[in-house]
């Protein structure tokens, strides 16, 4: 005779287990999150508005990656994400870095852009490099302070005249405590109304308000072969990466997968944005 006992189950339980069948497991197929940290107004790179490139390329990664994207937007600019979101564990991943940048880990780059000279096409300026004549001819000049184009203008001797002009691009604001960006529409903008000759900018930040101009305006990409006055090497085309927490080598691991199935969608978006693209010189990203 068994000693197991004969268990009758009640119409209630039955009811239980047919709806927990039934009950869809949400859980189970829900796709993982993937925090991407993004400025709030940082375009032509990121936008709350969903008008930034950077913005379009993180979710390419995260449909390659099978996670659902999901945005940490800062109100601050872009210059504060690794060091206020990334680092603090707000957010995962920080797109549209310095391949290399060693505050994190950074990806085997996804494309690589040069700065560029911006001229109106009618300028009878002809600057294709710092070795043109014709850029001792121009009466003004657009850049942001402390980029790699300041360097060659101080060695050019043409910085000193420039200045008041660079300092209204900013509206005279201080740079002391404090970020300030040069606005690129504002740098492209005066190019195309005649208020500059010429504007150096990286190419990524300012090929939108230039695409927009149609044919009024051109850029040609600097070559990557300047010196300072001392002989040390200043470059002026950068590979880009995205970039994750120091130690998350899984997680690296898992954005340089997706990055090799989607490079071909990404790279579309970086055509239609008007960004003239370089061969990348980096083959992978660092290790921290």
């Amino acid at each position: 005779m068994s000693n197991k006992r004969n268990i009758v189950p009640t119409a209630l339980s039955i009811a239980v287990i047919l709806a927990v069948l039934a009950a869809p497991a949400a859980h189970a197929t829900e796709a993982p999150v993937l925090r991407i940290c993004a400025s709030e107004n940082e375009e032509p790179y990121s936008s709350r508005n969903g008008n930034g490139f950077e913005n379009t390329i993180a979710k390419i990664v995260a449909k390659a990656m099978g996670r659902t994207p999901e945005f940490v937007w800062y109100e601050r600019p872009a210059i504060y994400l690794v060091r206020d979101q990334l680092d603090t564990n707000a957010c995962d991943i920080v797109v549209g870095l310095d391949t290399g940048d060693e505050r994190v880990l950074t990806s085997r780059p996804y494309y690589r852009a040069p700065y560029v000279f911006i001229q109106r096409k009618d300028s009878p300026l002809v600057i294709e490099s710092w070795d043109s004549p014709d850029l001792m001819k121009a009466q003004k000049i657009g850049m942001a302070q402390d980029s790699p184009a300041q360097v060659m203008l101080e060695k050019l001797g043409l910085f000193n005249r420039n200045f008041n002009y660079m300092k209204s691009l900013v509206g005279f604001k201080s740079r002391r405590n404090q970020y300030v960006r040069v606005p690129p529409e504002k740098l492209v903008g005066d190019v195309a109304d005649g208020t500059a000759d010429v504007a150096i900018g990286f190419a990524p930040e300012v090929a939108r308000y230039v695409k927009q101009r149609g044919d009024t305006l051109k850029m040609t990409p600097i070559p990557d072969t300047a010196t300072r006055g001392d002989g040390e090497r200043v470059p002026f085309h950068f590979d880009q990466s995205l970039g994750v927490r120091k130690g998350d080598a899984q997680l690296l691991a898992q954005v340089n997968a997706a990055l090799e199935k989607a490079l071909p969608e990404i790279e579309a978006v970086l055509k239609d944005e008007g960004i003239p693209l370089d061969e990348i010189k980096t083959p992978a990203g660092n290790a921290g």
